[in-house]
């Protein structure tokens, strides 16, 4: 073996140099460490607070005393043994978190059901060649930056038991004015105006954005077939905006089981939060009273109202996969979802098709004397 060979063979053999081996690892580890500050960052902010959330709820912990050791039910379960479930059995066992848990739900049906229709409305005209159509879309995303104290404030004078706006126009039509505050499904649809009058703008623009990505040969294909202007959106549009249908309600329900400003701005100084006999309490303000309102000394009014939070998002997580797999099935017609067997069976299926016509292709340009292109 000659010199060269021989050096040629021990440099490929020796293992890479202290500045190659960083010049690889810098590579293989960038990407990692430009993302690196989100997830940190969530970890911080949002994966910790979800776990301590969690240890908080099954210890009897007190906002002045601190932690107590592990939580005890006490009378309302009639069970003094320590136990992790102890502040959920607790709440479970309370009127006011199924009054606030009604009261949530009726608010999020009366204001995200509605909301969303009108903005599919909204953001099929603001798609149309309307004049000015920069200032109409500014027009309708305006409330949404409003803030949340400044709509309280114009709410409550419109919803005033004795002057407000629509009382006044129903006693000058001499009619009996409504009771916005005190009844219960008055002050649902009050507060669930509010919240309309704020997202509608916001969800409208998600949904314009959806349509313009819609492609115009689709809509002008359906028009050349004859399908008139709700057929094509029904046929047409609707199924192609699924992804955005889908966040757009999971979004919804996520805030509007949570609610808080709104409900709290209405209160507007009544005696009790939520309203004196709990009409308008919801789940987050329900939590948010417990355990940093209702303090006293030797009660886990922390930890149960961190139970109130596990429980308020298990029924979110519930509610938004229930919501998803509806939301999915409506948007595809109805139409239940192949299992892989079955697409691999669609695909044999074409592939042998297409064989056959090949096949039938080939020998019918034998027949013809036409070989590759070329007559014999």
């Amino acid at each position: 073996m000659s010199t060269a060979k021989r050096k040629a063979g021990n440099e490929a053999g020796a293992s890479p140099s202290f500045k190659a081996r960083l010049g690889i690892f810098e590579w293989k580890a960038s990407p990692y460490l430009y993302v690196a500050p989100f997830f940190i960052l969530f970890a911080i902010v949002g994966l910790f607070p979800l776990f301590y959330t969690a240890y908080i709820a099954t210890r009897q912990y007190n906002t002045l005393t601190g932690d107590g050791g592990v939580a005890v039910c006490g009378a309302t379960c009639g069970s003094d043994t320590p136990s992790i479930w102890a502040n959920f059995a607790w709440v479970i066992h309370q009127e006011s978190f199924w009054d606030a848990l009604r009261n949530s739900f009726s608010i999020f049906l009366l204001s995200s059901v509605p909301q969303i229709i009108i903005a599919l409305f909204l953001a099929w005209i603001l798609n149309a060649n309307l004049k000015a159509k920069t200032f109409w879309r500014m027009g309708v995303l305006l409330p949404y930056i409003v803030a949340p104290s400044a709509a309280g404030i114009i709410f409550s004078q419109i919803f005033s038991d004795k002057m407000g706006v629509i009382n006044v126009v129903l006693t000058n039509l001499g009619m009996s004015p409504i009771l916005w505050h005190a009844n219960t499904f008055w002050s649902h649809v009050a507060i669930a105006t509010i919240v309309n009058f704020r997202w509608t703008g916001y969800n409208t623009l998600i949904f314009l954005a959806a349509l313009q990505a819609i492609p115009n040969d689709v809509l002008e294909a359906a028009v050349v077939d004859g399908a008139g202007a709700w057929r094509t959106f029904r046929s047409v549009v609707l199924p192609m905006l699924r992804p955005t249908l889908i966040f757009v309600i999971i979004t919804s329900t996520i805030g509007g089981l949570q609610i808080f400003d709104e409900p709290q701005m209405f209160h507007n100084g009544t005696s009790g939060y939520g309203g004196p006999n709990r009409q308008y309490l919801t789940l987050s303000l329900y939590l948010w009273d417990m355990g940093f309102n209702k303090v006293t000394i030797g009660q886990p009014n922390l930890g149960r109202a961190a139970a109130v939070a596990w429980l308020l998002f298990l029924i979110i997580v519930f509610l938004a996969v229930l919501n998803f797999l509806i939301t999915q099935r409506l948007a595809s017609g109805g139409a239940p979802k192949a299992s892989k067997e079955q697409l691999a069976g669609i695909k044999a299926q074409q592939e042998a098709e297409y064989e056959i016509a090949r096949r039938s292709g080939v020998e019918a340009r034998r027949a013809a004397g036409i070989v590759d292109g070329k007559e014999n």
